[in-house]
């Protein structure tokens, strides 16, 4: 199946789509999201990537992250992706930042204007284990000291973006 992602410019505008991994290998400039889905504990989810994606394989992220199709709004791709790699919904979605990201990972560049939402979720997760391998819920200051103590463990885009929405979180 091919999957569409929304080319845009740096003010968020819609310049077109473009195919998923061939707007990854060009690098072109598109629309992401990352999820950051607490539980009633104020533990954040964490999901480790299953060691098939094609990038970033077996490395720790947040909740969940994607990007939104051709006519879909951010916040129903995130809903969606929160559905299909660890099988759950959640409360409300609020918007937590947006953060501008670009990593060369592989053969493939990252470069998107990321949409973080901040969530709440009351279920456990039962992932896809094509997209997840491994979950946890995880104390916030135990996430931090990981971090800094292991930052190879996670992904590219987490730490950034986990400080945005932490900042965020902190403020709710």
């Amino acid at each position: 199946m091919v999957e569409n992602v929304v080319l845009i410019d740096e003010a968020d505008g819609d310049r077109g789509v473009g195919e998923k991994l061939a707007v990854h290998l060009s690098g072109e400039l598109h629309r992401a999201f990352s999820v950051f889905a607490f539980n009633v504990r104020g533990e954040l989810l964490l999901q480790r990537r299953a060691l098939t994606k094609y990038h970033s394989g077996g490395l720790w992220t947040n909740s969940a992250c994607g990007h939104p199709r051709p006519g879909e709004t951010t916040a129903h791709a995130a809903r969606r992706r929160l559905r299909e790699e660890l099988g759950i919904d959640c409360g409300a979605l609020e918007p937590a930042g947006v953060y501008r990201y670009r990593a060369e990972i592989l053969d493939l560049v990252e470069n998107e204007l990321d949409h973080l939402f901040v969530t709440t979720v009351t279920d456990d997760p039962v992932p896809d284990p094509d997209e997840v391998v491994e979950w946890r819920f995880v104390a916030l200051d135990e996430l931090d000291a990981w971090i800094a103590a292991e930052p190879e463990a996670f992904t590219a885009w987490f730490a950034p973006a986990w400080a945005i929405a932490r900042a965020r979180s902190a403020r709710a």
